[in-house]
């Protein structure tokens, strides 16, 4: 406080120093410009010999303004004055600018200057005007215009804020004293190069228990070291911000500084019993929960579970989300019968150790779980355990024993054993088992070439609870007998060439064995007996499983003998040895002097002789696609001709020709037949054709016998319509016949109505009769042009007929 008052002190001697050499300053310039004055004035006297510029004769920077004043009248500023003013009244003062008329104004004839309102410097902290002199009767400026400025003279007026306030910090539990939490800052509007109204100083006003504040930079920080986030984790404190330095009558703000408590790794994993029992009752699942509480929060209460003692039979697990620990039943089942009590030691170890809180003692907590075994019923159990293998002889009866599986009640009633065989894994029944001892006897005869294991599951049930059950694997191995002989390992076929040379190699075999002795494979190649005369060829023993052909003399002839058929004896090595005898197929084939073989009859003719039944069945199905092809084509032919048929006879009788022609005339005599007109009932018969039977033209109506003679028809009174019934049925018969035609009859009738009918007749040609009524006489009135048909239905005189 001491250093502060003396800073302020010399900051006012300052000013004032300042203050008066300013004062001084201005005396000694109008000091001067009192003698420029006079010496100018004298030199003008003596006449214009020498000409200076009058300089100008008023000088100023600044005037000061005190703000917030009260006072009723005007505030005197300060006065502008020229040296050309004598007191005449001759010269008039102006000035213009910032607030110039309006806070500032001005007396024309002296140059006071006054300030009309109350000025705040934190609103504006100075004005800029321009200062003019000029004649008053003319207007005309004297002097140049000049600038000048006046400034607001800062008083304390403004208390410090905390603009940012309210503040939030944080600082980490058990931090040393002094240890950095936040910076405040105040700012106060007052001018700071001006007196001490803007220096500002901090203090705690509440909480200083357990925080301080630097009074000069605002930083605030711990003044404990025992800050526990476990007991509080946060503190309100209030800071004080106070101008003048903190002097008497500096004004002063607040603000709420609200600090939080961060958590540290100071705490250690507690368990809260130091004994747990559980009773678990299934194998390899999760049979209870542990935890151990840590006061710290977030990743400081991470903590890992370990087994310390006990552990040979459990396992544990760390839950991350709830952080207890799951106790698993691992490696191997609870035996009540075997121990019925488990003690295991749990810890609890925190993840994220701090070293700085290492001297706070062990970040770690044990507990000790008590696993009580609980007896239940349990099924039966093989021995052993993972299944069993047993070995029989291939050549075993049925009946044989094949092995024998054990099985035990593991509870301490230890209720009998009951066996059977799961038949899924033994479909043919080749196995059987004594349900009560266990034993597995041959059912059927084995074979070590069809099936080398058997893989069957025994299941163990409980006599009087078959609920309890439980399987075991049996994999039984047939041991092989040597039971099948050697073999070639395909059929060989050998060719020579007919000038071979005696001891060439013409062939190499080789044999396989289904059996698999246990020393291995050993065949002995010979000749058989039948072949012990043979004089052709020679068998090689390469002792090594295989054989090889040479020949024993030369001069081949295929002419004479294409093919030689030698049998080979094998034997194997047992025990007991078994043989077989197969035989090798030669060929004698002609050969170019590089002994290319070119052709041997006996294969040329085992080609032509048969097709391979491949080849046949492709010939056969060849043919009927053939077969199948001539029919479609003939089907088609026939049936598109029925429909040509079928559209021809549609077409006639559909088809109706129209002739448009009017003919000649009167003159035309040759367009038609009259006598066809005239001889109505003439029946001529047509001749037969070669293609069928006599077929009759149609009737034809023949008038009664004119006046003057008598037809030859006269003697039939009606015509004879037997024709017409023969005709029909000629015609249907025909049609019968013929496959060709469509599926339908087309009967048409040709009659006449007859005179008995009411009706009467519609034919033109029936007006011919004498019975007609019709008189067409008026024909012969129509002119030239109907006289010839006048002729044919006119009734005609007796002398005309006969002409």
């Amino acid at each position: 406080l001491i250093h502060e008052a003396l800073k302020d002190i010399f900051e006012t001697w300052t000013f004032f120093a300042t203050l008066t050499l300013t004062l001084f300053t201005l005396a000694w310039c109008e000091a001067s410009r009192t003698n420029s004055t006079t010496s100018q004035r004298s030199k003008q006297d003596q006449g214009p010999s020498s000409i200076e510029r009058v300089k100008r004769g008023w000088v100023w920077n600044q005037f000061f303004v005190v703000e917030e004043y009260t006072g009723t009248e005007p505030l005197y500023v300060g006065k502008i004055h020229t040296d050309s003013d004598e007191g005449e009244g001759n010269i008039k003062y102006t000035i213009s600018g910032e607030g110039a008329g309006t806070i500032f104004i001005i007396d024309e004839l002296t140059g006071d200057i006054h300030a009309t309102e109350r000025l705040d410097r934190e609103e504006k902290a100075f004005y800029t005007l321009r200062a003019q002199a000029r004649d008053r009767q003319s207007n005309d400026p004297l002097e140049p215009e000049s600038e000048f400025v006046i400034k607001v003279q800062d008083i304390n007026d403004s208390e410090p804020k905390f603009l940012e306030g309210p503040y939030i910090g944080s600082v980490a539990e058990l931090s040393p004293i002094g240890t950095s939490v936040m910076k405040v800052s105040a700012s106060d509007a007052d001018d700071p190069t001006y007196g001490s109204s803007a220096r500002v100083i901090y203090g705690v006003l509440d909480g200083e228990r357990f925080f301080t504040v630097d009074r000069h930079t605002g930083i605030i920080m711990t003044a404990v070291a025992d800050l526990d986030r476990e007991t509080q984790d946060r503190y309100e404190l209030v800071v004080k911000a106070t101008d003048m330095a903190g002097q008497m009558g500096g004004l002063s703000g607040s603000t709420t500084v609200t600090i939080v408590i961060t958590d540290v790794n100071d705490n250690p994993p507690r368990f809260q019993q130091s004994e747990c029992n559980f009773s678990p009752s299934l194998y390899r699942s999760h049979f209870g929960r542990v935890i151990a509480t840590d006061s710290d929060m977030g990743e400081n209460t991470d903590m890992s579970y370990l087994i310390k003692e006990g552990g040979e039979l459990f396992k544990v697990t760390t839950d991350v989300e709830s952080q207890e620990a799951l106790f698993l039943v691992l490696f191997q089942p609870l035996n009540y019968e075997s121990k019925r009590t488990h003690n295991v030691v749990v810890e609890a170890v925190n993840k994220h150790l701090d070293p700085r809180f290492a001297d706070l003692g062990s970040f770690r907590d044990q507990t000790i779980v008590r696993v009580s075994v609980s007896d239940v019923d349990e099924p039966p159990i093989f021995q052993p355990e993972d299944g069993t293998i047993i070995e029989v002889q291939e050549d075993a009866k049925p009946g044989a024993l094949v092995g024998i599986v054990s099985a035990r009640d593991p509870d301490s009633t230890n209720k009998p054993v009951r066996f059977s065989i799961d038949r899924t894994t033994d479909q043919e029944m080749i196995f059987h088992i004594d349900p009560d001892s266990g034993a597995i006897t041959l059912g059927k005869v084995l074979d070590r070439e069809t099936a080398g294991w058997h893989n069957i599951t025994v299941k163990a049930v409980e006599a009087d609870n078959h609920s309890m059950a439980s399987h075991s694997a049996v994999s039984i191995r047939i041991l092989d007998v040597n039971d099948n002989p050697p073999e070639l390992a395909r059929p060989y076929e050998a060719s020579i060439c007919e000038d071979a040379k005696p001891g060439q190699l013409i062939h190499t075999i080789s044999v396989v064995d289904k059996d698999e002795p246990q020393t291995g494979h050993r065949f002995i190649f010979t000749l058989a007996p039948e072949a012990s005369s043979n004089r052709h060829f020679t068998l090689w023993d390469v002792k090594d499983n295989t054989a090889g052909i040479r020949t024993q003399r030369s001069g081949f002839n295929r002419h004479e003998q294409n093919v030689y058929l030698l049998p080979i004896l094998v034997v194997d090595n047992g025990p007991p040895s078994l043989s077989s005898t197969s035989t090798l197929t030669i060929h004698v084939c002609g050969c170019d002097t590089e002994g290319t073989i070119q052709s041997c009859n006996a294969t040329a003719y085992v080609m032509s002789a048969a097709l391979s039944p491949g080849a046949l069945i492709a010939l056969l199905v060849c043919m009927l696609i053939l077969i199948v092809l001539v029919l479609l084509i003939l089907t088609l032919k026939r049936h598109r001709k029925g429909q040509r048929m079928t559209e021809d006879e549609e077409d006639m009788r559909d088809n109706v020709i129209k002739y448009n022609d009017e003919g000649g005339g009167e003159q035309d005599t040759q367009a038609y037949d009259i006598s066809a007109l005239r001889n109505l009932y003439d029946f001529p018969e047509a001749k037969s054709c070669d293609s069928g039977p006599d077929i009759h033209s149609l009737p034809q109506w023949v008038p009664a016998s004119r006046v003057g003679g008598v037809s030859e028809g006269a003697t039939a009174a009606s015509a004879d319509f037997s024709l017409f019934k023969g005709y029909i049925r000629k015609k249907v018969e025909q049609a019968d016949a013929d496959l060709t035609v469509p599926p339908y009859d087309s009967f048409q009738t040709y009659a006449f109505e007859g005179t008995s009918s009411p009706a009467l007749s519609l034919s033109s040609i029936h007006t011919l009769s004498t019975t007609s009524e019709q008189d067409f006489s008026y024909l012969s009135n129509w002119g030239p042009r109907f006289r010839q048909l006048a002729g044919y239905y006119a009734p005609g005189k007796p002398e005309e007929e006969g002409s």
